[in-house]
């Protein structure tokens, strides 16, 4: 198959997802549930929106820094202005290609840092591995504050009416044997269209293993460990500090908390993963984690829907800018030189 339309098939597939999960999640809102909505909306503390954007904005250049420290390891030093442009127009690029942000923002910075692109995509998958486990021990401590919470999310997921509490048990047994026979399935179609035998899946299992394991070691070359341990924790931080502040701005979340704030992002860093932007994943599944903490269904869809557009808008805004400025920086730094 031609490499562009298999992209463009990629492409369309994700978008459609992300469209059908959006339809999904407004399909069955009552009329009681759309007033509830309107409330949510009306009453919103908006200004609180503005700090959120900060902690967007902060979170972004925290990543251009910690990924400044991976090029400083191969012997490059790249102004952390370059590489927060970089990844803006990277975050932004994702948006309307998935996955193409990442080379386009290792090839912008290549253009005004002499750095090889290669070399660049290496830190790139390191980051994205250490990204990975991070987000593992993201669910773990979620889980271990709130046992139970990724079963009730399913079940928010695939029954839309509550249940007796008599049927939960069975329910969230037959939503896992359900998961379980679709991953047992994909990875059958994968053997069969790769005419791969168990054998193979064990040196896939473990291949994987290892490449989780050198990212993880590679830290060990860095010169500042520390201050990139550091700076990654710093960067979740943010993350749950913007979900926090979020349950500020509708009087009816300001009561949640931490607790809650870790299941939102639990849910969303997933949502923004399998769609392009999130765009529809994001918003549904923080809106069933609401809904699993006892929000009603109209609130609990106004809240992902407002989460979604601070983020999309901090990227959008950003990726422009760092679009203009990048060009302008550079050539401003290079008549300084001369």
């Amino acid at each position: 198959m031609n490499k562009r339309l298999r992209t463009i098939l990629q492409y369309s597939f994700f978008l459609g997802l992300g469209i059908f999960l959006l339809w999904w999640s407004i399909k069955d809102l009552t009329a009681d549930d759309k007033s509830h909505i309107k409330a949510a909306l009306k009453n919103a503390r908006y200004w609180l929106l503005l700090p959120v954007f900060i902690i967007l904005f902060a979170s972004h250049l925290v990543r251009a820094i910690r990924w400044r420290l991976l090029m400083q390891s191969l012997g490059y030093n790249p102004s952390i202005a370059n590489a927060f442009f970089a990844v803006m127009i990277g975050y932004m690029t994702n948006h309307a290609v998935p996955r193409l942000g990442e080379v386009v923002k290792c090839t912008m910075l290549s253009k005004y840092e002499n750095i090889p692109v290669d070399k660049l995509i290496g830190t790139i998958i390191l980051e994205r591995m250490i990204d990975a486990i991070t987000l593992l021990a993201v669910f773990g401590v979620t889980l271990i504050i709130q046992p139970g919470i990724y079963s009730e999310l399913m079940e928010a997921i695939f029954n839309s009416k509550p249940e007796p509490t008599a049927h939960k048990t069975i329910s969230s047994t037959l939503v896992m044997l359900i998961a379980i026979v679709i991953i047992i399935l994909v990875l059958a179609i994968w053997m069969i269209r790769k005419k791969k035998n168990f054998n193979d899946l064990g040196q896939l299992l473990k291949k994987i293993g290892l490449r989780i394991w050198e990212g993880v070691s590679a830290i060990q070359h860095l010169k500042k460990r520390k201050q990139f341990i550091f700076l990654t924790i710093l960067l979740w931080t943010l993350y749950l500090s913007g979900g926090y502040l979020g349950f500020m701005a509708f009087r009816e979340t300001e009561g949640y908390g931490i607790r809650e704030a870790f299941g939102i992002l639990s849910a969303g860093s997933i949502g923004m993963v399998i769609t392009p932007g999130g765009i529809g994943a994001y918003s549904f599944l923080v809106e069933k984690t609401m809904i699993v903490y006892k929000l009603n269904e109209g609130t609990a869809f106004a809240f992902g829907l407002i989460l979604w557009v601070a983020q999309t808008a901090v990227i959008l805004i950003g990726g422009l800018i760092s679009f203009v400025a990048m060009p302008w920086y550079n050539k401003k730094k290079t008549i300084e030189k001369s």
